[in-house]
């Protein structure tokens, strides 16, 4: 087989000079050509680290025959656009991120690739653009930060700060909490979105066995990175390109774990935008349908007790996956070119769970402390419900797992505000009362670019009075951290004139997680039938009048004009 490179180095006979005044060698010039590319970048810890990972895939890339050729693409960071308009810019940049890649790997011939991140963005950005340029790929993630002193990790911030907003504990308490949550760099140390794409990368087939979620510290990972490098030459030689390695079994088998890890909400962002790309479809009712039934085992936070780097000493995806074994579709095929069945009974041998819990030992820990055994789940319905009715005639999500139980089933008067900011302050000062309903809107897709609504949910969350009484129902998004009673992604969004844009203070909204329905049932805190509240909101779509968009130029008022709904992937549309 003639690779791509080589036919394209005689159609197009400036590649050779230029590569060569680029430091590549005469003999490189032959060689199986294999782009990496990564996220690296001084723009948080998430990619602070990755010019490593990419030396050592360069070198596994080299061993094996090829060459590599480093291209990057840094991600922004939504820690640090949390609580002012830079977090508006988080949604949009994952699509820019996959048009720039596909810029990359399309305007220059490549045999194959090796894609590096580890971040929100950075992670599906990178799924989607394997997808859409179809050439060889594997994947490589860039793992985990380490938890500091007392095992503190960032998501932990949000709470303590809203602490610290009521009083409740001292500003040099938080300041101890500010500099040390973050002692190395890696993604941020729980099942937050981050954490939750690196498994979904492994779990699609498109990583080497056991190597998602890994201690950004580790030699592990360097050594997993290096490997990588290698089996990219081996992918290119035998032209086993991403179409063939991930289907909707994948897909579905990605799904299966992401109930067992209770991932994060923003997956049902991500893995719809990903599948688009492989000309899968996939949206809020597959997450729904695979969730119920499904078994949720994992202790990690912010559902669970520990941190994110201790997933992988108890084994990781394979160890996940040999829980739910019966779930999965194990003849898919993987980076490896083997199924991923083949996949799990090579780890079982090569000694692979044995040097992790070597590394759980240290803790007193047993693997079933963090990723418990089929038969004794936390629960027994996955980790996330899709809602609809009314409110929501297309769809909201709820992370149930992350939901006190008294908020399973509500009747509660809505208090509607068309910002976030608006809605925190009256959360902060109590304006907010038990049995209200928080209800932030415009801030779907096309109102804002879907920004998280992560203080306001912290700061309902660490309330004592409000984190069981009240529930958050909004059109935009939340952090892979956020606990408490969270309803998101409500479509159709305010912005299109969905139903959300039209509730007033007082309606009745009734809420039923068991029975998957969000709805309005009452006006003025009065009770009326169904088809009354139909009546009711087609009078108030006759008066109701689009807010006036606040971007008039740049990536934002593109993303504001091409998004689709948030239950379809909130992807650009072509």
């Amino acid at each position: 087989m003639e690779l791509r490179s080589q036919k394209l180095r005689k159609i197009a006979p400036e590649i050779d000079p230029l590569r060569l005044g680029t430091g590549w060698k005469l003999e490189d010039l032959s060689k199986p050509q294999i782009i990496i590319e990564s996220t690296f970048g001084d723009s948080h810890p998430g990619s602070g680290h990755l010019l490593e990972l990419v030396e050592e895939a360069r070198k596994g890339i080299a061993e094996a025959g090829g060459f590599g050729a480093r291209y990057f693409c840094t991600d922004i960071c939504d820690g640090e656009s949390q609580g002012h308009d830079g977090i508006n810019y988080s949604l949009p940049s994952r699509d820019m991120i996959a048009n720039m890649i596909e810029i990359h790997a399309n305007a220059t011939p490549f045999d194959g690739g090796v894609f590096i991140a580890s971040c929100d963005k950075g992670m599906p950005a990178h799924l989607m653009a394997v997808g859409r340029v179809n050439i060889p790929s594997i994947v490589v993630t860039g793992g985990v930060m380490d938890a500091g002193p007392d095992l503190l990790t960032l998501e932990q911030i949000g709470k303590y700060n809203a602490m610290c907003e009521r009083g409740e504990i001292t500003k040099e308490k938080m300041e101890f909490y500010k500099h040390n949550a973050c002692p190395s760099c890696g993604a941020c140390s729980f099942m937050g979105t981050a954490s939750t794409m690196q498994i979904m990368a492994e779990a699609l087939g498109l990583m080497l066995p056991g190597s998602a979620l890994m201690p950004a510290t580790s030699q592990d990972l360097r050594e997993f990175a290096r490997k990588a490098g290698e089996q990219a030459v081996w992918l290119a030689r035998h032209d086993l390109t991403p179409d063939k390695i991930v289907t909707m079994d994948s897909f579905e088998n990605a799904i299966m774990v992401h109930a067992a890890i209770s991932g994060s909400t923003n997956s049902l962002l991500h893995i719809p935008a990903i599948a688009k790309e492989f000309g899968i479809k996939i949206d809020g009712n597959t997450f729904d349908r695979l969730h119920r039934g499904a078994h949720y085992l994992l202790n990690i936070r912010p559902a669970g007790e520990w941190p994110a780097q201790f997933f992988y000493y108890a084994g990781g995806v394979p160890a996940i996956m040999e829980e739910i074994k019966d779930m999965l579709h194990l003849d898919v095929m993987t980076v490896t070119g083997k199924t991923l069945g083949e996949n799990l009974e090579e780890l079982k041998r090569n000694g692979f769970y044995e040097k992790c819990e070597s590394y759980l030992k240290k803790w007193n820990l047993k693997r079933e402390d963090v990723i418990r055994p089929f038969d004794k789940p936390f629960g027994t319905d996955g980790s996330i419900a899709i809602l609809k009715g009314n409110l929501a005639p297309n769809g909201a999500v709820v992370k149930h797992t992350a939901v006190p139980k008294e908020m399973f089933q509500a009747v509660l008067r809505a208090r509607p505000y068309n910002c976030e900011e608006d809605a925190i302050k009256a959360v902060l000062t109590h304006e907010i009362k038990p049995g209200d309903a928080v209800i932030i809107r415009y801030e779907g897709p096309k109102g804002s670019g879907m920004p998280e609504m992560f203080y306001t949910t912290e700061a309902i969350a660490s309330d004592a009075t409000l984190g069981a009484s009240i529930a958050l129902l909004t059109d935009g998004r939340f952090s892979g951290a956020s606990k408490g009673p969270a309803i998101g992604h409500i479509s159709p969004e305010a912005a299109e004139g969905g139903s959300i844009a039209l509730v007033e203070e007082g309606d009745l909204i009734e809420v039923s997680i068991p029975d998957r329905i969000l709805q309005i049932v009452g006006i003025n805190g009065e009770r009326k039938s169904l088809a009354e509240i139909d009546q009711i909101l087609a009078e108030r779509k006759k008066k109701w009048k689009p807010m006036e968009s606040r971007y008039k130029k740049g990536v934002l008022k593109l993303f504001a004009d091409k998004a689709v709904s948030p239950m379809d992937g909130g992807y650009m549309e072509e």
